[in-house]
């Protein structure tokens, strides 16, 4: 039989614990309505605990009407306790009120696109990408006969282990990288790999959306750890290690999606120590670190880390080619010979196609070339943003790369409402509270400058600060 380990460590009654277990496997669609739920006692056995535990916590979510029972059968998943996405006209609205899906932000057409921390493709070497990729073909010309390896193509992972040697200082070789279709990819993988339900694994408050879901479909007791301009609390990231001794730490420390901070080197020595002390694995991912504007960031937590308690995701979807989606997991030997197995499952290899093209467009020193400009064009367009901004209230800190500012707009100015009526003048944005593990930071919200131009930036930055004016004037009326 299956034992679930609950964590006991958090102070909760066992039976808010149990039924935190039932009610995250119904969210996530694992039970379906009319599904029937384990007996009392299977559960009961399963987790380790009294009988009148589990009942305690079924009686529960029946009198919240999640589910219900059938005269001596059981319990059942309540059918529509989950709102279907047809039941909203607005797929933005939807998150707001579910606190979820980024995706779902992404779906809605706008004018004014400052949901997308992508870049703006007209700000690529679309003519260059387009003849290197002519060139690979013809040097290439029985690639799309094959698949690659699950690990990743021989060459590629060759080339990024002198990269990140010559740019990082990283000691690895090419048996230590594996190739995934993306950064998301790469969280999910690990996820599968290294979380089971009511694992905990600690995440930066603010944090990547995506990452939230990926670990919560796991069944992850998630445990916040505030990230602040100068980087982390090391006392309570400490105090949560010896409480809850996490699984993992996930995070994304240059540049942070969505704030825009950057942890000092002197933290990361600390936090990969502590890491080590507490045996918490680190996933650090790293989108962003070639994204600077006046200095180059300090190195990665990987390049700090002598134990193997650092696994670190480079991806290079955001700023080279989003098309190829590429991304490289780096760690030690023994992670891989697992990861490999996941990596299997899931798709047996990342496009060979992608992975050669990838090769020989990221390596030249034309797209080199490109990136220092690149960094100079969102530099501008940030400028431009932040002056649009500078009429306001609102507080922000200026972040030194990166494609985001993370802006916390007056308590008295209703989000909800600002939201609603960006959506109907074709403004799109992404509210703080779908970043935050703990559904709150109700008066945050994050703002991309990177996918539209300078002109645009300009005119839905007005229209914004209008919208925002109309809103908190009809409040005060009330």
């Amino acid at each position: 039989m299956n034992h679930i380990e609950l964590d006991r460590s958090q102070g909760k009654p066992l039976h808010s614990l149990v039924y935190e277990y039932v009610w995250n496997r119904i969210q996530r669609g694992e039970w379906l309505e009319h599904h029937k739920l384990p007996s009392v006692r299977v559960l009961a056995e399963e987790m380790k605990v009294n009988r009148l535990t589990v009942f305690k916590a079924y009686q529960q979510l029946k009198e919240e009407k999640k589910v219900y029972v059938k005269d001596k059968s059981g319990y059942y998943v309540q059918p529509g306790v989950t709102m279907p996405f047809d039941d909203l006209e607005s797929p933005i609205v939807f998150s707001y009120v579910h606190k979820s899906h980024l995706s779902e932000i992404h779906r809605v057409p706008a004018n004014y696109q400052f949901s997308y921390a992508l870049i703006d493709p007209n700000l690529l070497p679309n003519r260059y990408f387009s003849e290197s990729m002519l060139e690979i073909v013809e040097r290439y010309p029985k690639m799309l006969s094959t698949y690659s390896t699950p690990q990743g193509d021989e060459e590629l992972r060759q080339s990024l282990a002198h990269f990140f040697a010559n740019k990082y200082g990283f000691y690895l070789t090419q048996n230590d990288i594996m190739i995934t279709s993306g950064s998301q990819q790469a969280i999910d993988l690990l996820a599968r790999m290294l979380v089971q339900p009511m694992d905990v694994v600690l995440m930066e408050r603010p944090t990547y959306s995506a990452a939230i879901d990926m670990f919560r479909n796991q069944g992850a007791q998630i445990v916040p750890i505030d990230i602040y301009p100068y980087g982390y609390d090391l006392e309570q990231v400490e105090a949560y290690m010896k409480q809850f001794k996490p699984r993992l730490f996930y995070l994304n420390p240059t540049y942070h999606n969505p704030t825009g901070y950057t942890v000092p080197i002197e933290q990361r020595k600390k936090l990969v120590e502590l890491a080590e002390q507490y045996r918490c694995l680190i996933i650090e991912d790293d989108p962003m670190h070639d994204i600077y504007f006046d200095h180059k960031p300090p190195l990665p937590f990987f390049s700090y880390s002598t134990e193997g308690c650092v696994i670190y995701i480079c991806s290079f979807s955001k700023y080279v080619a989003p098309g190829l989606r590429i991304a490289a997991i780096c760690c030690q030997p023994t992670i891989m010979k697992h990861l490999l197995t996941v990596k299997s499952l899931a798709d047996n290899g990342t496009p060979l196609l992608n992975q050669k093209i990838f090769l020989h467009y990221f390596m030249s020193e034309r797209l080199q070339q490109h990136i220092v400009k690149l960094r100079t064009a969102l530099s501008i367009r940030k400028a431009v943003m932040e002056e649009a901004l500078s009429v306001t209230n609102w507080k922000w800190d200026s972040p030194s790369g990166g494609l985001n500012l993370w802006i916390q707009l007056p308590e008295t100015l209703s989000l909800e409402k600002l939201l609603a009526k960006s959506i109907e003048h074709s403004i799109s944005f992404v509210p703080g509270s779908i970043c935050d593990p703990s559904k709150e930071l109700q008066s945050w919200i994050r703002l991309s400058y990177s996918y539209i131009n300078e002109q645009q930036i300009k005119e839905g930055m007005k229209l914004l600060v209008q919208l925002a004016e109309q809103v908190d004037q009809n409040h005060r009326q009330i």
